[in-house]
């Protein structure tokens, strides 16, 4: 099975390996790299080679075809990509994830892209997964996507106070979630 999943302004898709080479570029060579400004910005970015990077794919791109469900799917708006999203366990025990986004591009932000990829990643993972519940871990600095979890049916959940560290600052650690009976209520499934 290959994921293919069309919105009004952005299509969610399996990640293609000519695709790695895209996201490399975003992570480590575009002169735009404000996205890393904000994506768990407390955790620096380790410089890799290429083939070291590409590595972390390969089990990604092992799903491609299968009927398992994915752990990221890109965001392709305009037929480029630009952004993912994607998801890890935090208890394998309880069932449940967090999940996050990126949009690489500083352009497509505020435009309502992430607020619909992020929305169909839920509805995506709601559906293929026996999940009770999903989350976002972020810091209080990124309201941005505190804002978008909240359009998207998530609500503040817990706030650590000065647990994290974001360019000399201290920040709240934030954590939201939804849980499945409130994602159903909303109709969406």
């Amino acid at each position: 099975m290959v994921i293919l999943l069309r919105g009004e302004k952005v299509v969610l898709r399996d990640l293609r390996e000519e695709d790695i080479r895209k996201i490399y570029y975003f992570y480590y060579e575009a002169e735009d790299r404000e996205f890393l400004q904000w994506d768990g910005p407390y955790e620096p970015l380790e410089q890799v080679s290429y083939a070291q990077f590409a590595e972390k794919y390969n089990g990604m791109l092992a799903l491609v075809g299968t009927d398992k469900p994915r752990n990221r799917l890109i965001i392709e708006i305009d037929g480029e990509i630009k952004g993912s999203v994607g998801r890890y366990w935090v208890s394998e025990v309880t069932n449940w994830f967090e999940i996050g986004i990126a949009i690489y591009d500083s352009r497509y932000w505020s435009g309502g892209y992430g607020t619909e990829a992020f929305s169909m990643w839920m509805e995506y993972l709601f559906n293929s997964l026996d999940t009770v519940r999903l989350g976002i871990g972020t810091w209080s600095g990124n309201v941005r996507m505190m804002g978008l979890a909240a359009k998207c049916g998530m609500v503040e959940e817990a706030r650590v106070r000065k647990a994290r560290i974001v360019r000399g600052e201290y920040y709240d650690a934030i954590k939201m979630g939804i849980l499945r009976e409130e994602w159903e209520s909303t109709g969406t499934l």
